[in-house]
């Protein structure tokens, strides 16, 4: 099983550890577009603060943000399920993990970003601020940018097993399983069930929940339709759709009924 996840925005701080060594993280086939981005966004943050704020989308009250992205080769580094933080990964709540649970995040367990591409939990990386949604002057919108090499490297990282899509659509937008890949693709929502509505916070809470039960249950859902029955075995409601046609992904609905 394969599991798309989204940064968060938050971040914890670098810490001291020794600096990131792009040649040391995880999909190996990333890492001229990797660098293409740090380059390029490590000069300009390093350049004109205003112009960068603008390109990045920040506030004035998040001006600290440029200065970290300027010293992204220099800064120490941590697991990447250190460093993101937010709603999800407080509820995934990885730190927490048995031993087995562990083992099967690292291996399961992929995280999508504007600067990385995407990274395993265990990739050594340091606090940034890049979301998927930015323009770069140079290389243009992140999105555009890491569609061409993610299309040659994650379907060999999909492997033959199930892929389970909790990415929001920025970061969705960066690859878009196809072919047989999307045949075994769940993407999920999670709804309030009164309304029938997405809400960011219990959706976000919720989907950490899913991913830990399902790590720490050691279930090992071959396909999508498996997937379903692991998930109402683990008490969760869920509304499932199957492709109309070859080429498309499955379409689950987990419903809730409190907002928490």
């Amino acid at each position: 099983m394969l599991v798309l996840l989204p940064p968060s925005e938050g971040k914890a701080s670098s810490g001291r550890g020794a600096p990131l060594k792009p040649e040391a993280l995880s999909l190996p086939g990333l890492t001229a577009a990797r660098e293409a981005v740090l380059t390029e966004l490590a000069e300009l943050c390093a350049g004109d603060e205003d112009k960068a704020r603008e390109v990045l989308g920040l506030s004035e009250g998040l001006r600290g943000e440029v200065a970290k992205n300027a010293e992204l080769r220099t800064a120490g580094a941590r697991p990447a399920g250190e460093i993101y933080t937010g709603v999800l990964y407080d509820s995934l709540g990885l730190a927490s993990l048995g031993t087995a649970a562990k083992r099967r995040a690292a291996r399961s367990l992929l995280v999508f970003s504007g600067l990385w591409g995407a990274v395993r939990v265990t990739d050594r990386i340091p606090s940034y601020r890049c979301s998927m949604g930015v323009k770069l002057p140079g290389l243009g919108a992140l999105g555009a940018h890491w569609r061409t090499p993610m299309a040659s490297v994650l379907p060999e990282v999909a492997g033959s097993g199930l892929v389970l899509d909790l990415r929001s659509a920025a970061y969705a937008a960066a690859w878009k399983p196809k072919g047989e890949v999307a045949g075994r693709t769940a993407s999920v929502r999670v709804l309030h069930a009164p309304t029938r509505k997405v809400v960011s916070h219990f959706n976000k809470a919720t989907k950490g929940r899913i991913v830990r039960s399902l790590l720490t249950s050691g279930a090992e859902p071959k396909g999508p339709a498996e997937l379903v029955e692991a998930l109402r075995d683990l008490g969760c409601v869920v509304e499932a759709q199957a492709p109309a046609k070859s080429g498309q992904s499955w379409s689950l609905d987990v419903l809730v009924d409190e907002v928490h």
